[in-house]
């Protein structure tokens, strides 16, 4: 097979062996009761912060090590991934909530608030979605009225990733119904403020050990301190903020995509039909080869996302052509390898089975395929 083109230097690769030692000691022994328990640990947060793998791009001055460079977050991905560690929620944490208050905090925001997310003592979480709104933001009923120095917050919210754990979670509400767009705020909500309530954790296909909630919002009194950006301008943050986090679901897509076809290139190798192993059979050769060559275009689109993220040039479209495709990609790629394994691929003890149920939501969350498509189509000049 051709050798796997890569973007990392040896400051990334000694990353990496820091994340798999991690992994090794911290995860892997207890994944499988935290999929049980439905949850995994805060304890385990606290780890991930004081091995330096949480919220790498957090300034130094707020306790982060201040590097801007999305390959350190691709190479946790790839590594949480072999592994099927899909409990901890790091990524969300990282790669999509942390950003909100780097980017449109204030100082005293970001001093209030950024150390204990890199340290991991601050786990973090962005509710958006409702039972009756989804893709469409627009269609939120959470609503926060000015009363004096507070925001009078109430509605609900549904598969909030981190949910349970969260200390923080930054809540989409209107703050003038009649506004449109521009009429999105995004609201700061602290653990234990009077009003807030967790609902269920989720009882979900996959990714089992990790927690997502219904939360509820009545009467809770939020300080206006805790307005994250300008009022009104909560959806154009979201729109602006929304390419990293579509390249970084691609990134854990492709690294599942590769370790799938690893799966699969094993079992083809060792299992036995008919006197020969089944690699050998032309059907299974062609079918393998074509999984081959796709993660390999794979590899190549989120090499080039995750250079163009850093070099600042990533835009909606091309986050949104990444998200869609390398999804649609595992999903079918996972499905494939469901069916070489045969019988054994349906069963929960082959790690075939669990990236299948786990590789399912990645077409929905982060925007569904259909809305990828409808943005890309917005930038053809139709």
């Amino acid at each position: 097979m051709p050798t796997k083109p890569s973007i990392y230097e040896a400051e990334h690769e000694d990353f990496r062996a820091t994340c798999k030692a991690f992994l090794e000691k911290e995860v892997v022994p207890f994944h499988d009761q935290w999929e049980k328990d439905g949850i995994v640990p805060r304890e385990l947060w606290k780890k991930a912060g004081d091995a330096g793998l949480l919220c790498f791009d957090v300034e130094e001055e707020y306790g982060g090590p201040g590097i801007k460079d999305f390959r350190f977050n691709a190479v946790f991905h790839e590594e949480m991934t072999k592994v099927g560690a899909s409990g901890p929620g790091f990524f969300v944490h990282t790669d999509i909530i942390v950003p909100y208050i780097s980017h449109l905090g204030t100082p005293e925001q970001k001093a209030r608030w950024l150390p204990g997310c890199v340290s991991g003592e601050t786990i973090t979480a962005i509710a958006m979605t409702e039972p009756g709104a989804g893709s469409d933001l627009q269609g939120i009923s959470t609503r926060a009225v000015l009363d004096g120095d507070h925001y009078i917050l109430n509605g609900s919210k549904t598969f909030i990733s981190n949910g349970i754990n969260a200390d923080l979670v930054i809540v989409v509400c209107k703050t003038d119904p009649d506004a449109g767009a521009g009429g999105i705020s995004l609201l700061v909500v602290e653990r234990g403020m009077p009003g807030f309530e967790r609902g269920r954790n989720l009882d979900k296909v996959g990714m089992k050990a990790q927690d997502t909630a219904e939360l509820s919002f009545t009467d809770v009194r939020v300080p206006k301190e805790n307005l994250l950006g300008p009022e009104g301008s909560g959806f154009i943050s979201l729109m602006t903020l929304l390419p990293q986090e579509r390249i970084s679901v691609a990134s854990i897509a492709v690294a599942a995509t590769e370790a799938v076809l690893k799966m699969c290139l094993d079992y083809a190798r060792t299992r036995k039909a008919f006197g020969k192993s089944i690699g050998r059979f032309q059907t299974m050769s062609f079918t393998l080869a074509e999984m081959a060559t796709e993660a390999y275009i794979a590899r190549l689109f989120i090499n080039d996302a995750i250079t163009q993220l850093n070099a600042g040039t990533a835009d909606t479209a091309l986050a949104s052509m990444a998200k869609w495709w390398t999804t649609e990609l595992q999903k079918k790629t996972v499905d494939t390898g469901v069916q070489i394994h045969g019988g054994y691929g349906y069963m929960m003890e082959y790690p075939i089975a669990k990236a299948f149920i786990d590789s399912r939501i990645q077409t929905i969350y982060g925007g569904t395929t259909e809305i990828q498509k409808l943005i890309i189509s917005r930038f053809l000049d139709l």
